[in-house]
């Protein structure tokens, strides 16, 4: 035992004189500064030295007390005790020059006192936080300083805060006005020292909703200042711990161990300080919120976090320092010992206090300059940003402070919510011009897809009246919310090149895009942006489309992070997605959420922000909603007449060199004439006839090929006779640039009488065109077919029958001669045997079992190729090998299968029609 008490008095010792040296040279430097500017500063890192190293309150620990006879101790308190006295003397001997505000390291504004500081707009920039806040005065006896006894010695009593040191106070009976009091004087006092924004509040109080501390009401608009539900100090504490959690993850990457160090190596202020005034009111906390309250605050003054602990019954360990009230004027406090009672500061008269925080309310408004527009999101120059790491850009502003969204690895998908009217759209806008400005179009590209009924996005491509385009888009899709095939496509198109990336990566021996571009800097790869908005729709029905979309969504999200493909997936409300609650991977990939005033569902469950977000700004959150993520951004007009588009204009003019984008728009159809697919036609071997427009990224045309297989015939299903006529009006155009003058024949019969004037149209364009093409009357169907199936065996010149209602001339076509084949029987022959020499029949027939009933038994096989109008998907499935067919018809839309290259049908969108009447 002799022994260890001896190793043990050696450590005292040691660490004794270490201290002992330590004051020693702080008191000097009071002294040598007792006639300077900076004594009060000097006596100010004296009391912290003395009083934080704890020996302070050694020197009256009762258990040190009772060890008094010990000579080790005995001498370690007689040192203590003529530290405490030398401490006294100096603070209360000489110039009592210590302001009011203890803390204060900067004097006050010009023409005004010192203590002059209530309601003063801070001017601190926050990068160094003062040690200690006055509170109130003690005395002690001169006596032990060597004055006369009975000389009392005044001095300032001040507590740490911020970066030193939580603080616990314990009211006594009928004190609640006299702690209010003191709250809101060291708030005070923080508010009026640091420049607007350096500081944030925090106020609990279990027993009230909104009346705490009502004098900062004013401050309560801004961010300075925000009330917590009193029966959720969950949220709180759990907010509070993941920005602790943020913070370390932030400085320990910088290399630094703590925010304050951070500051102090780089002289800036990264983040604003925050206090937390927790009022416990007594009331035992659940072990669970005991347990979060001591973990937050074991980590919480290295993240710049304090807390002021009111009345809450529990011990904190660490750092925490004490205020026990006596009576409504006095108290102890852990800084001053158990022997010295502190009077405290009178209240602040609380109309100062209100009119002072109305003034920093207003400079904190103030600070951004005015208002902000969109042309302050955009950078001086444009297309200087690299996108090899990731994608960053200003949204909005917060106090004159810009707002980043940050799109890459760490945050790869975005989720955007907010209900109409919300200003969505209009954030859209301010995203995609922050972004282009910043990064040119090889460096990122942009899918834009617009599913409600609308044009948000059809601006970003050539129009009428516009006829620039936005550089940096590939593809504009707009008024898609019918052709929820055409959002399947777009997931296919960015699986594919997610697909061929991979594969790049994969030669390149390297795992994401940044180091793709650095083996390959010849390549091309741009990050990719795909954009969806109203993207529930998508999700709508329990079909083929939702499963496959499904699918490819969460396949996209796990993996389109490290190839660079990103997804901005915004909607009105997500909370009926069922699709998704069984494929959690989209979701939480998606760690990117935005929400709008009154979002639901994109936030976290807890996180309440949107409720309260006011209209024209956007909660931007990179932590997966978590309330600790939360930043308010006030985002500026970006969909106002005009605004994007001049910005769309410079673009446009400074990337001449880059294409138009595909525009797919839903609500018009394509003109043939306008087609490429159309367009690049010419004579070929084997003539394909367009059916329609592909429901793709890329802008094609489904076909039928007209070989000499069997079946290579067309059949057109059902009674809308505008779509009959576009598909076979494509159909035929389409062969005739495939041959040349006189080396095929068209044969066009119309049965429906409507009709007849686009069909003779029709005819007179062939015949301009200088093919041999003639109409046939409808009393002449049965000996055409009858002289074209006689000539089958000698036909020298490809023919293509044209024919419109088939169905319409089955009554003649039956009629049979006896001992002779009837018409029926011949048309058949042409059907199963044309396309082997050459004839091909296009034919519409108003109805599925008429068309069966033309083709008699096991004939199906002879129509190789059919386009459903409106016909029942139940009904088709015997000319799609059996399969059920999953289709209800839709206007101007139609189901096409050709069983030499489909697995199943797809939908497509017939070509407008010029109706004769309208040239």
């Amino acid at each position: 035992m002799g022994r260890k008490a001896g190793e043990q008095r050696a450590r005292v010792t040691t660490a004794l004189d270490h201290l002992r040296q330590q004051i020693g040279l702080a008191l000097g430097a009071a002294r040598n500064a007792r006639e300077t500017a900076e004594y009060e500063l000097a006596r100010l890192q004296l009391e912290q030295l003395v009083v934080r190293t704890g020996l302070e309150r050694a020197a009256h620990d009762p258990q040190i007390a009772e060890r008094a006879n010990d000579p080790a101790m005995a001498e370690v308190l007689s040192w203590l005790r003529s530290v405490r006295s030398e401490f006294y003397r100096e603070w209360a001997d000489g110039p009592n020059r210590l302001r009011e505000l203890v803390a204060a390291s900067a004097p006050g504004p010009a023409g005004r006192p010192p203590g002059d500081w209530l309601g003063r707009v801070g001017s601190s920039p926050g990068v160094s936080a003062p040690q200690l806040w006055r509170i109130g005065t003690s005395t002690v006896d001169g006596s032990a300083a060597g004055r006369t006894p009975g000389t009392e010695l005044t001095f300032d009593v001040a507590v740490p805060l911020l970066d030193e040191s939580h603080l616990a106070i314990t009211s006594a009976p009928n004190t609640r006005p006299a702690v209010d009091a003191i709250v809101e004087n060291l708030l005070m006092r923080v508010l009026s020292t640091f420049e607007p924004g350096a500081v944030k509040i925090h106020l609990w109080d279990v027993g009230q909703l909104t009346a705490v501390l009502p004098s900062f009401y004013a401050l309560s608009r801004t961010s300075a200042v925000t009330v917590h539900d009193p029966t959720r100090l969950v949220d709180l504490l759990d907010e509070f711990a993941g920005h602790i959690r943020r913070i370390h993850s932030h400085t320990m990457q910088a290399g630094f161990p703590s925010l304050r160090a951070l500051r102090t190596a780089t002289g800036k202020r990264a983040e604003p300080w925050r206090i937390a005034v927790l009022y416990g009111n007594g009331e035992d906390l659940h072990p669970e919120q005991i347990r979060d309250l001591k973990r937050v605050a074991s980590g919480a003054l290295d993240a710049g976090i304090s807390l002021i602990l009111v009345d809450v019954p529990t011990v904190l360990g660490g750092s925490v320092e004490t205020i026990s009230m006596l009576d409504e004027r006095h108290a102890l406090t852990s800084m001053t010992g158990s022997d010295l009672v502190v009077t405290l500061d009178p209240p602040l008269p609380s109309g100062q206090v209100t009119t002072a925080a109305g003034r920093i309310a207003e400079a904190l408004v103030a600070k951004q300059g005015g208002p902000r527009s969109f042309a302050d999101l955009l950078p001086t120059e444009y297309g200087r940003e690299s996108s090899a790491r990731e994608l960053r850009a200003p949204v909005g502003f917060f106090e004159g402070e810009p707002v980043e969204v940050v799109i890459g690895d760490a945050t790869p998908h975005a989720l955007i919510g907010g209900p109409s009217g919300s200003g969505k759209t209009n954030f859209l806008y301010a995203l995609l011009g922050s972004l282009t400005a910043r990064y040119s179009p090889d460096e990122l590209a942009l899918y834009l897809l617009d599913f409600k009924e609308g044009v948000s996005f059809a601006g970003l491509a050539p129009g009428r009246k516009d006829e620039s385009w936005l550089p940096h888009a590939r593809l504009v899709g707009v008024n898609v919310n019918t052709d929820r095939e055409f959002g399947l496509a777009l997931l296919r198109f960015l699986a594919d090149e997610l697909r061929r990336r991979s594969a790049a990566a994969k030669d390149h021996e390297v795992t994401n895009l940044a180091e793709l571009r650095e083996q390959d800097p010849g390549g091309h790869w741009p990050r990719i942006v795909a954009v969806i908005d109203e993207f529930q729709y998508l999700f709508a029905e329990r079909d083929t489309v939702t499963s496959l979309a499904t699918s490819l969504l969460e396949d996209l999200a796990r993996r389109g992070r490290s190839q660079g493909i990103h997804l901005i997936l915004a909607s009105q409300d997500i909370a009926g997605i069922d699709a998704f609650w069984g494929k959690p991977a989209v979701f939480e990939q998606c760690t990117l959420r935005i929400a709008m005033p009154k979002a639901r569902r994109v936030l976290a469950e807890t996180n309440q922000a949107a409720v309260a977000a006011p209209k024209w700004h956007a909660v931007v959150n990179h932590d997966s909603g978590i309330a600790h993520g939360n930043q308010l951004a006030h985002v500026p007009d970006a969909s106002g007449k005009g605004v994007f588009p001049a910005l769309q204009r410079e673009l446009w003019q400074a990337y001449a060199g880059h294409g138009q984008p595909r525009l797919f728009d839903g609500a018009h159809a394509p003109a043939l004439e306008e087609s490429a697919a159309f367009t690049s036609l010419g004579p070929a071997e084997r003539p394909r006839a367009l059916v329609g427009q592909s429901i793709d990224v890329a802008d094609t045309a489904h076909s039928v090929e007209l070989s000499a297989s069997p079946g290579r015939n067309l059949a057109v299903l059902g009674t809308s006779a505008k779509e009959a006529l576009s598909i076979l009006d494509s159909a035929t155009r389409s062969l005739a640039r495939q041959y040349r003058q006189g080396d095929v024949e068209f044969v066009l019969c119309c049965l429906v009488d409507r009709c007849l004037p686009a069909v003779r149209e029709l005819t007179d364009r062939l015949v301009a065109e200088g093919h041999k093409a003639g109409l046939v009357a409808a009393d002449d169907l049965t000996e055409v077919v009858t002289t074209s199936a006689a000539a089958l065996a000698d036909l020298d010149t490809p023919r293509i029958l044209v024919l419109y209602g088939v169905d319409a001339a089955l009554p003649a076509l039956e009629h049979k001669e006896p001992g002779k084949q009837s018409g029926l029987d011949h048309l058949r022959t042409l059907l199963k045997q044309g396309p082997g020499r050459g004839l091909h029949v296009l034919g519409w027939w108003r109805g599925v079992a008429r068309l069966k009933d033309t083709l008699g038994f096991a004939g199906t096989d002879d129509i190789g190729a059919w386009a459903a109008l409106d016909v029942q998907g139940n009904e088709l499935a015997p000319f799609c090998a059996g399969q059920v067919v999953h289709w209800s018809p839709r206007q101007d839309r139609a189901l096409f299968f050709d069983r030499t290259t489909h697995s199943s049908p797809e939908v497509i969108i017939p070509f407008h029609r010029t109706e004769p009447s309208d040239e």
